[in-house]
C-alpha cells in the first residue's frame, strides 16, 4: 500500500505554496530565514512552473528547482512538490491550440489563465506524462521530497469541455458504461421528444440547444467530465507511484459546496493517498466559520474519517470576491485550528510570499507586502508555535455523533433544468441542516447514501433527489435496525438516470417514511404557510409545499394554511427498531431546530447545552490521548465545562473541572486517562 503521510514530517504541516520563480534567487535566503521563523515545516512547490521547467518543447532546464529543493532541505523544510499540469505553456497551446476548451455553446477559450485544459486531448495528456515522467525520474530520491501534488484544485475554473475530440471520448464513455445505443436510449428516455439513436456516433456532447435538452444525457455529461479529469490526474498518479515508491500522491481538492460543484469528492477520495483540501471562507454574509467546519467535516469524510491535510487557505483576505475583507485578528488561528480540530495534520496557505504582479497580487499571504511589521506575520509566527505544540495529536481522529447523507451526484441531477420550483436549493438545505446540527454542538460526518450508517444513532437527509434503490434499501435496513432518519422533502424522487421511481412519490423512500405525496405544490415568491404543531407551536415554512398522504406515519404538525392546507407537514414513522421523519417544507432555523430537538431526543443523542452558540468543543482521539479543541467565535469570555481534567497545550496550564475560554481564543486540552 502507498504511504498516506507526507515522509519525513515529524510535526504538523506548516507553510504555504512557494512560488520563488516570482523573486530573484537572492531573496531565497531570506525566505527561509524566514520560514524557520515561523516554524514551516512544509512547502508547496512548482504547482504553476511548466514553462520555466520546460521552456520549449523538451527542452528543460530544472537547475533553478535544484537549487531550490537542495536549500530548503538545508534548512529542515519539507517539499509537496508538484506537477504543473494545471498550466501548460504557451508552445504547447501554440502546437496544440484544439487543447483549449470549448464550451457548450461553441467558444473556444484562450490561453492567459489557468487550467484552460481539454482533458481527453491526447497532445495535452502526452505532454502531461512527460513532464510528469521528468519528474519524478530527476527528484524521487530527493530527501526534501514528502508529497507529490497533482495538478491544482481539478474542476475550477473549467470541468467540462465539448469539443469533437471529447464526443468522440464521450461515446467510447457511453459504450463502456452502458454497452449497447439501447442500453444509452433506455437510460436517457430517448422515446421523449423523439430523441432515439440509432448508433453510438450519433451523439454528441448536451451542446447549446433550441431549448432544455435531455437530463439524463447532461447528467451523463457531469459523470464522464469528472472521470475524465480522473483518468488524467490517475495516469500522473501511477507514473510517480512506479517511479517515485513510498511517496503519497495527493491533489488538492475543493469540498465545500460554496466553491466546487463538478466533482465527485467520494470517488476521488478513493483515489489519491492522501486526502487535502483548500478552503476560502466565502464573505456572503453567512457565519463564515460554520461553512469552514462544514467544509472541514466533509473533507474528513471523504477521507474515510483518516486524518487528512488542509493544503490551502488564506491567512487574511482573498482578492477574487465581489468584496474582500480581512481576517480579524485571531482569525486566522481559529480558522487554522479548527480544521485541524476536524481531522486536518496541519495548516497550509496559499501562499508564502504575496506577489507584486499577477492576477492574485491583492491575495494575502504568509509574508505580506508589508513584511515582517504586520500582524499577519505576527500572527503567522504564533501560529506556528501552536501547532508545533500540537505535534502529538497526528494520526488521532476526529469523533463524530451523526451523519448527513450527500451525493454530488444528486446535486448535479437536482440542478438540470426544469424542476418544480427555482427557488429550492440542495445546497441551501445542505447548509440549513448543517448548521442547526453545528448549533447543538454536535460533530458531523458526511456519508454516501449507500455506505455503511450503523455507527450512527441519527442519520439527516437534507437533499437527496436522485436516490438509487441499494441507497433505499441502505436507509431502510438501518432504520428497521434502529437508526433515526430525518428526511426533507423532494428526496428520494429519481434513479440514478433521473428517472421517476416507479410509484407514488418517494421512490424507494415509502415505506421507511410511511407516507406517499401526491402532489408537489411548490409556493410562490415570497409566499410562506402556517405549520401547526399538537401543542399548539407554530412553525413557518416557504419555497415547497406537498400533499402528504401517511399511511403508517403519524403527523407531528400539520399546514395551517397555503395550498397544503389539513395535510401532515412533519411526520413521524416507527418503522422496526428506528423511528424516520419526514419534513416536506422548507422550515426556517427556529423551525429546524425544533424539528432536530425532538430528532436528537428520539436518537439518545447527547448535544451540549451547556455551550453558548458559536463556541465549538471537537474531540480528537488515538493512541496519544484524547484531546478536546474549544474555539470561541464570540466576543465574550466562556467557560468550557469539562467531564475530565487535562493540560491545555497552548498555554501549558492545567485545565480542571472548567476551561478558561477567552473571547476570539483557541484552546486545545489533552485529558487525563
Amino acid at each position: 500500500m502507498p504511504e498516506t503521510a507526507p515522509r519525513g514530517l515529524t510535526r504538523l504541516a506548516f507553510g504555504g505554496d512557494y512560488n520563488p520563480e516570482q523573486w530573484p534567487e537572492s531573496v531565497w535566503q531570506e525566505d527561509v530565514r524566514l520560514m524557520r521563523e515561523a516554524g514551516v515545516s512544509m512547502v508547496s512547490v512548482g504547482i504553476f512552473s511548466w514553462a520555466l521547467l520546460e521552456p520549449a518543447p523538451g527542452t528543460y532546464d530544472f537547475g533553478w528547482l535544484d537549487r531550490l529543493l537542495d536549500l530548503l532541505h538545508a534548512h529542515g523544510i519539507r517539499v509537496d512538490l508538484g506537477t504543473p499540469t494545471v498550466v501548460p505553456p504557451a508552445w504547447f497551446y501554440r502546437a496544440h491550440p484544439e487543447a483549449l476548451p470549448v464550451t457548450a455553446d461553441g467558444t473556444r477559450l484562450a490561453f492567459g489563465s489557468r487550467g484552460a485544459i481539454c482533458h481527453s486531448n491526447t497532445a495535452y495528456r502526452t505532454a502531461a506524462a512527460n513532464i510528469t515522467t521528468r519528474l519524478a525520474e530527476r527528484y524521487a530520491s530527493h530527501p526534501a521530497l514528502a508529497l507529490w501534488h497533482v495538478h491544482n484544485e481539478y474542476g475550477v475554473p473549467v470541468s467540462a469541455c465539448y469539443c469533437d475530440s471529447c464526443a468522440a471520448h464521450f461515446r467510447r464513455w457511453l459504450e463502456t458504461t452502458y454497452g449497447t445505443v439501447d442500453g444509452v436510449n433506455e437510460a436517457w428516455g430517448t422515446a421523449f421528444w423523439g430523441q432515439r439513436y440509432a448508433d453510438l456516433e450519433q451523439i454528441d456532447p448536451p451542446r447549446t440547444a433550441p431549448t432544455v435538452g435531455n437530463p439524463g444525457q447532461a447528467l451523463d455529461y457531469k459523470r464522464f467530465a469528472d472521470s475524465t479529469m480522473r483518468e488524467n490526474f490517475v495516469a500522473e498518479r501511477d507514473i510517480l507511484h512506479r517511479l517515485s515508491p513510498g511517496i503519497p500522491v495527493t491533489t488538492n481538492f475543493m469540498t465545500a459546496l460554496s466553491q466546487c460543484d463538478s466533482v465527485d469528492y467520494w470517488a476521488w477520495g478513493r483515489e489519491v493517498d492522501l486526502v487535502t483540501n483548500d478552503h476560502y471562507l466565502i464573505t456572503d454574509g453567512r457565519r463564515t466559520h460554520v461553512n469552514l467546519a462544514m467544509a472541514a467535516d466533509l473533507t474528513r469524510s471523504v477521507a474515510g474519517g483518516a486524518p487528512w491535510l488542509l493544503l490551502e487557505h488564506s491567512t487574511s483576505g482573498v482578492n477574487w470576491q465581489p468584496r474582500n475583507p480581512a481576517k480579524a485578528p485571531g482569525q486566522m488561528a481559529r480558522n487554522s485550528l479548527g480544521h485541524v480540530a476536524r481531522g486536518s495534520e496541519g495548516a497550509m496557505f496559499f501562499q508564502w510570499r504575496q506577489s507584486r504582479r499577477g492576477a492574485e497580487k491583492f491575495h494575502s499571504a504568509m509574508v505580506p507586502h508589508g513584511g515582517t511589521e504586520t500582524r499577519v506575520w505576527r500572527e503567522v509566527v504564533e501560529l506556528g508555535a501552536h501547532l508545533d505544540s500540537l505535534s502529538t495529536i497526528r494520526g488521532t481522529r476526529t469523533q463524530a455523533g451523526v451523519a448527513v447523507l450527500w451525493d454530488w451526484h444528486s446535486w448535479w441531477a437536482q440542478n438540470l433544468q426544469w424542476r418544480p420550483s427555482a427557488d429550492h436549493d440542495p445546497r441551501e438545505r445542505a447548509d440549513a441542516f448543517y448548521e442547526a446540527l453545528y448549533d447543538r454542538h454536535l460533530t458531523v460526518d458526511f456519508a454516501h447514501p449507500e455506505a455503511d450508517l450503523s455507527a450512527y444513532p441519527l442519520v439527516v437527509v437534507p437533499a437527496l433527489y436522485l436516490m438509487t434503490e441499494a441507497a433505499g434499501n441502505n436507509v431502510k435496513q438501518y432504520v428497521e435496525n434502529g437508526g433515526s432518519l430525518v428526511v426533507s422533502y423532494f428526496s428520494g424522487i429519481v434513479d440514478e438516470h433521473d428517472a421517476v421511481h416507479e410509484g407514488a412519490y418517494p421512490g424507494p423512500l415509502r415505506d421507511v417514511l410511511g407516507l406517499t405525496i401526491e402532489e408537489f405544490s411548490p409556493l410562490l415568491q415570497g409566499q410562506s404557510v402556517r405549520v401547526a404543531g399538537p401543542d399548539g407551536s407554530e412553525l413557518t415554512g416557504d419555497v415547497w409545499t406537498e400533499f402528504v398522504v401517511p399511511r403508517d406515519a403519524e403527523p407531528v404538525w400539520t399546514y395551517a394554511d397555503g395550498p397544503a392546507a389539513g395535510h401532515p407537514a412533519v411526520t413521524r414513522h416507527r418503522f422496526g427498531e428506528g423511528t424516520a421523519w419526514y419534513v416536506s417544507t422548507r422550515l426556517d432555523a427556529y423551525g429546524l431546530d425544533a424539528l432536530l430537538g425532538w430528532a436528537v431526543e428520539d436518537a439518545g443523542v447527547a448535544t451540549r447545552a451547556d455551550l453558548p452558540r458559536d463556541v465549538e468543543v471537537v474531540l480528537r482521539t488515538g493512541e496519544s490521548g484524547t484531546y478536546l479543541f474549544a474555539i470561541n467565535h464570540t466576543a465574550s469570555d466562556v467557560k468550557v465545562p469539562l467531564d475530565t481534567d487535562g493540560t491545555e497545550l497552548l498555554t501549558g496550564e492545567r485545565a480542571a473541572g472548567r476551561l478558561s475560554l477567552p473571547a476570539g481564543a483557541v484552546r486545545v486540552v489533552r485529558l487525563d486517562g
